[in-house]
């Protein structure tokens, strides 16, 4: 499946001369499409509260961008040409376009970001742009023109809404058909015009900044540290500079603050947790009419199990983790889960106690289901 999707690359080969490096077009990238998404069933999305959508327009040069959720008549107004409906997370939304997310599983799953669709007649584009991630543009109907180039110059638009590049100069340029895809490092300058109504999925990858992980690894430690001790001072002599901070005391808060320490355990805890966290708008429900746990046993003995299509699950030597938090499983069902978070789900079949009271209390809280036939 992987080499298809590469244009005949092996996984191994496009990681070695392609990721993170140049970019690489694959023509008939997809071909065996289960099913296709359309501009009303793309609309309705955009109209839901729990979904982030954009609409960007270009008028008369000028660059609108307006959020989501949008009323049924807004698409009404729309003109023919020169606008783009952007819709992102789809993949938690529609069974098929998470299984085309997932093909990418020659990378890790903490990479995986999200597959945005975004619809456009012609004329209509985001404008010249990078992104800071890796990004595979799929053509999915119609064609479109996209231009590219290694320049990241950066020199952006002044008081536009969304982030377009003043100047951008392109060194490569094709026209992608149903099927093609368009493969770009982080930060390669791309300019994509829809010539036919079609749509692009777009499959991210999450890179997030130092300084965001620095800020989430904090936050975790707070709930970590266990300092004993507090400040005191009883060698205290008389002062006759009161407002001054001195060094003296500096130096002893900085002591205590030394005392702050973690290892690798604590990182491989925290990366588990923050990598498994869903995104703010992200909620699970439990079933309305929940089975009883035999009821459930004898429902993934009969048919199997999959994870909701928001659930994140990932897995170290040592634990399991799932949206956000750490999964309290006996150790024997460790081997069953860690194969659950690699193909999330697992087939029809008798699992033994330890594995099912794992499963039941995820599908309680809604991170799972057993399969629907």
């Amino acid at each position: 499946m992987s080499e298809k999707l590469l244009g005949g690359l092996t996984p191994t080969r496009f990681l070695a001369e392609y990721w993170q490096k140049q970019p690489l077009l694959i023509r008939g990238a997809v071909t065996d499409f289960p099913e296709l998404m359309d501009l009303p069933r793309l609309t309705e999305l955009a109209q839901r509260d729990d979904v982030e959508s954009r609409l960007i327009e270009c008028r008369n040069g000028r660059w609108h961008l307006e959020h989501g959720p949008f009323e049924a008549r807004r698409f009404k107004r729309l003109p023919d040409s020169d606008w783009t409906l952007l819709v992102q997370n789809v993949n938690q939304l529609v069974p098929h376009i998470a299984d085309l997310l997932y093909r990418f599983d020659f990378l890790p799953f903490y990479r995986l970001d999200d597959l945005m669709i975004s619809y456009a007649p012609p004329g209509g584009s985001v404008g010249p742009h990078y992104d800071s991630y890796d990004v595979f543009l799929l053509q999915v109907g119609g064609r479109k023109r996209w231009q590219i180039s290694s320049d990241d110059a950066g020199n952006f638009v002044e008081d536009a809404p969304i982030r377009v590049l003043k100047d951008f100069n392109p060194e490569q340029e094709w026209v992608l058909e149903h099927g093609d895809m368009l493969y770009l490092p982080p930060k390669y300058a791309h300019h994509g015009v829809a010539l036919d109504p079609g749509m692009t999925y777009s499959i991210g990858f999450r890179a997030p900044k130092a300084q965001e992980i620095a800020g989430k690894f904090l936050d975790f430690l707070q709930d970590e540290l266990a300092l004993d001790g507090m400040y005191a001072d009883p060698g205290r002599t008389p002062c006759t500079e009161p407002g001054r901070i001195d060094a003296g005391f500096v130096r002893q808060i900085g002591d205590m603050l030394r005392r702050i320490d973690w290892n690798d355990d604590t990182v491989a805890r925290f990366v588990g947790q923050y990598f498994t966290e869903p995104k703010a708008h992200v909620f699970f429900e439990g079933a309305d009419e929940p089975l009883e746990f035999d009821a459930f046993a004898a429902a993934v003995a009969a048919h199997g199990v999959a994870l909701d299509l928001k659930t994140q699950l990932l897995y170290d030597d040592a634990r399991l983790y799932i949206n956000g938090e750490e999964l309290d499983a006996a150790p024997p069902a460790h081997a069953t889960l860690r194969q659950l978070a690699d193909r999330r789900a697992l087939p029809p079949g008798e699992y033994d106690d330890d594995v099912l009271e794992a499963l039941y209390t995820c599908y309680d809280y809604g991170y799972l289901h057993p399969v629907q036939v």
